[in-house]
């Protein structure tokens, strides 16, 4: 799975690399640990072009009753997107990129769990694989939220986790985010996961399991 996860880049950073304009209204202070239920920065596209936006992390499905559903709709696993309700409808037509610059997942180890931070070598932002929905809650206010992809873990993250979220190549994103693919056998193998070689972990503070903490010693 993946239940935290940094964005230390300021948004013009992000900006370049995803080849969108910058948008001077989303938060750009460095975070260290967003956790589920907080707004973080997505990359959606209309029909004309890709842009920057915020979203809150945990998918409440539009048929949803309540927004209690959140919490446990962090994640969806790759393997059954397709089939499940929940996201068979999202994959087709509610697609977004998740921006990220690295992931906590826990090491079960000495009989208790050492926090990891996982990047790419190069420290470059990515983007992870997200469905989104917007819900409305009984006062009339529509609420956009999303869910990361994941999938099986590559030789690096093995020994970590057994899930990883998928992280699209660069050369991957535009296909992911094109409103006019909704076939699942052209998008489902665009979710495998990514090259261990290009990736590193290491041990970090326990601060991290704590989300009120957020700030540079989580990764020192």
């Amino acid at each position: 799975m993946c239940g935290r996860f940094t964005l230390i880049v300021d948004i013009n950073t992000v900006a370049r690399a995803f080849g969108v304009d910058p948008n001077p209204a989303l938060q750009t202070s460095p975070r260290y640990n967003i956790a589920p239920t907080q707004d973080i920065v997505v990359v959606l596209r209309d029909e004309e072009k890709a842009h920057l936006d915020m979203m809150r992390w945990g998918l409440i499905p539009a048929w949803a009753k309540d927004e209690s559903v959140s919490s446990r709709m962090i994640n969806a696993r790759a393997e059954t997107l397709a089939e499940k309700p929940s996201f068979k409808r999202l994959l087709q037509s509610r697609r977004c990129l998740i921006v990220s610059d690295g992931f906590y997942e826990w090491k079960q180890e000495h009989g208790s769990k050492t926090p990891m931070y996982i990047t790419l070598k190069e420290k470059d932002p990515f983007a992870f694989a997200g469905l989104w929905d917007a819900w409305k809650s009984p006062d009339g206010q529509v609420i956009r939220t999303c869910t990361i992809v994941t999938t099986e873990p590559n030789d690096l993250l093995a020994g970590i986790h057994n899930r990883m979220p998928v992280i699209l190549a660069p050369e991957m994103r535009d296909m992911w985010l094109d409103p006019a693919e909704r076939e699942a056998a052209a998008l489902l193998p665009l979710l495998a996961p990514y090259p261990a070689t290009d990736m590193e972990a290491r041990p970090v503070s326990r601060l991290v399991n704590n989300p009120k903490y957020d700030s540079p010693e989580l990764i020192a």
